[in-house]
């Protein structure tokens, strides 16, 4: 799978990282493609590095691990470009508006099969998705079909297990997830080191 994630810094080289050694092609869209860092980290895991534009030509799925303030600017600029591609929202837009950046796709790439994950979560329980012997669940919604297989396997490559829980009509819920961990994270002093696990019998 060729996989284009957009964005290199801590979330996005952790996804990408995991992607990469599961087997998946990787490209790294980023804005200076000469950053020394990012071409480190794509040599170490044998990515590539391309511009947003490129990269998004790329992927067969495209992950948005950019800075929320960033989102509106990227969408319409490669909204062309992410039209029919399988598109995961990773990012949170913390600006006082909804979390997730599906009205900005649904407007400008209405085409793009969106899918919400990632966000709910620190980036290092996609580093070490282990909690002693359990393994941390990723609520995730989206499509059915093809998109959902597909962004299942990636969350699993990653680790995690895939938990979803609808459509993109659902998406709100996901949020509140992602709500629910930067309350406990910061505003009830739990740090970064925790992750939701979904009991069944």
């Amino acid at each position: 799978m060729k996989v284009a994630v957009l964005g290199a810094k801590v979330v996005g080289s952790t996804l990408g990282k995991k992607w990469a050694r599961a087997g998946h092609q990787v490209m790294f869209g980023v804005r200076n493609t000469q950053n020394p860092q990012v071409k480190t980290l794509a040599k170490e895991i044998g990515a590539q590095v391309g511009s947003l534009a490129e990269s998004i030509e790329y992927g067969q799925v495209i992950v948005f691990a950019i800075p929320g303030r960033a989102m509106a600017q990227v969408i319409q600029a490669h909204a062309q470009g992410l039209n029919g591609k399988i598109v995961i929202d990773a990012t949170n837009r913390m600006d006082g508006g909804p979390l997730n950046s599906l009205a900005l796709f649904a407007e400008h790439a209405p085409e793009a099969q969106f899918l919400r994950a990632f966000n709910s979560l620190g980036w290092e329980s996609f580093e070490n998705p282990r909690y002693g012997d359990q393994q941390a669940d990723l609520f995730y919604c989206g499509a059915a079909g093809d998109a959902q297989d597909i962004v299942e396997g990636l969350i699993r490559d990653v680790g995690l297990n895939p938990v979803r829980v609808g459509g993109i009509d659902q998406v709100h819920l996901v949020d509140h997830i992602a709500n629910l961990w930067l309350t406990l994270a910061f505003g009830q002093g739990m740090g970064r080191q925790f992750a939701f696990k979904l009991l069944t019998r």
